[in-house]
């Protein structure tokens, strides 16, 4: 990948400068990938891309603008710039605009192992991967008969971002993702896809193609012979990837733009209990190789670990530079952005710190009620926190998994779900930026027939 000319940034900045901006922001983004995927051992997609994207983000006074650009050369780049500043001329001034104050900017830009040597993956390679992880999923079982195929995702972005109060910062990371989605007939013809995959920034770290193959042959499988339940209330077990939608949830209603905005459930509880006793969540901008790691936010402040739940209570917002201010609070380096747009807010690695109990021990205390490994729709309102959403999993009678279902809706509200969490078990894998073991909810609304 092209290294970054070093003196284009501080360049942008002066030149904007001189065209009348009071404060400046640069970011230039170098990215490139390969994308396969093959369907039944055949080639259905190969794609490689790679492109620089120069973004600004221009203050005169309050007022701001944005703009980004594919040219990075300083005669064409002029004219662009002085179209920015232009343009926040134009726009109405904000009192809580503007860049962070110097003395809160990253200092310590400590390597945060995001990055692996082996970079890009060949193509070859890539649908070598792809094929075996499919081979092995159809191997599994002969009522595995089909396939949507198997793909692999490798790339690698550089960042540098630099700002009018002196403020430079750069770094890199690398991404590999590894998934196959198998489909299981069963002998009356009636089918259900499964579907698995590993991810990491480390291509060592992933998970081998025939446990990917044969994890995501047994989901599909599990699910032959789904029926329909009857309208009941009953405890739900989320397994870990359906709790991290949970997760995400409250990730958005902590964001300080839903905050601000008066569309989110949070509102007013710092330092009130918004969850059981038994729940700690985390953000850990710092974490070795983390997906979600990087050594500064989208306006350059460091990021940190932080505690956002301990047991229960709510102890910060995510919050950008403009939320704090709106908010009359302390940013806290979560502000996240793309090429040419201003900084919004985003976790970075958070997490749903894992219990005591295995999976089968928290399955094994429901009586009777849902395993819910699928999830359908949007029907998260972030304001009230009402929940409603399609599901499929599986039913659990006397501590055992029986049957799997389909064509449901599940329904309770956000507030009172998370209070309801009973168990919290150990299985906390990092495979996204957002995680979570496997949790119980005392009970939730599900409705069937």
């Amino acid at each position: 990948m092209d290294q970054f000319d070093q003196a284009l940034a501080p360049w942008v900045v002066d030149q904007a400068r001189r065209h009348g901006a009071s404060a400046v922001e640069v970011m230039l983004v170098s990215a490139e990938s390969i994308t396969v995927g093959v369907r039944l051992g055949e080639v259905e997609k190969l794609k490689s891309s790679r492109e620089r994207r120069l973004g600004l983000r221009v203050f005169v006074d309050h007022a701001s603008a944005n703009a980004s650009t594919a040219e990075f050369e300083r005669a064409s780049l002029d004219q662009f710039i002085q179209n920015t500043v232009t343009m926040a001329r134009l726009t109405a001034p904000d009192p809580f605009s503007g860049l962070p104050e110097p003395d809160r900017q990253a200092r310590d830009l400590c390597d945060l192992e995001l990055t692996d040597s082996r970079g890009i993956i060949a193509a070859d390679e890539a649908l070598k991967l792809a094929r075996a992880a499919e081979k092995a999923a159809l191997g599994a079982d002969p009522r595995i008969r089909n396939s949507e195929g198997g793909d692999f995702h490798s790339g690698f972005y550089s960042v540098l971002f630099a700002n009018s109060n002196g403020f430079v910062g750069e770094y890199s990371a690398s991404s590999y993702n590894l998934a196959v989605a198998p489909i299981a007939q069963s002998d009356d013809g009636r089918m259900q896809q499964g579907y698995w995959y590993s991810a990491g920034r480390h291509f060592h770290t992933l998970d081998d193609p025939e446990s990917i193959g044969k994890t995501a042959a047994h989901r599909a499988l599990r699910r032959l012979g789904a029926r329909k339940i009857k309208t009941t209330r009953a405890p739900v077990v989320f397994d870990p990837d359906m709790a991290a939608s949970l997760l995400r949830a409250f990730a958005g209603a902590a964001s300080g733009p839903s905050v601000y905005k008066g569309a989110s459930f949070l509102i007013g509880q710092l330092g009130h209990q918004v969850m059981s006793a038994n729940v700690t969540i985390h953000d850990d901008g710092r974490m070795l190789g983390g997906l979600g790691s990087r050594p500064f936010d989208g306006e350059g402040l460091p990021t940190n670990r932080k505690i956002v739940v301990e047991k229960g209570v709510l102890k910060t917002y995510l919050l950008d530079c403009y939320s704090a201010r709106k908010l009359k609070l302390e940013p806290t380096g979560n502000a996240s952005r793309g090429v040419g747009e201003a900084p919004g807010v985003s976790p970075t690695n958070f997490y749903l710190e894992p219990g005591p109990y295995t999976p089968e021990q928290v399955i094994g205390s429901v009586k009777r009620g849902l395993y819910v490994t699928e999830l359908i729709g949007f029907g998260v309102n972030s304001v009230t926190g009402d929940y409603s959403r399609g599901a499929g999993g599986l039913w659990i009678e006397d501590g055992q998994l029986v049957f799997p279902v389909q064509e449901i809706t599940i329904a309770g509200n956000l507030k009172e779900m998370f209070m309801s969490i009973e168990m919290i078990a150990n299985d906390l894998r990092w495979r996204s930026a957002i995680v979570a073991p496997t949790i119980k909810i005392s009970e939730m609304m599900i409705a069937g027939e």
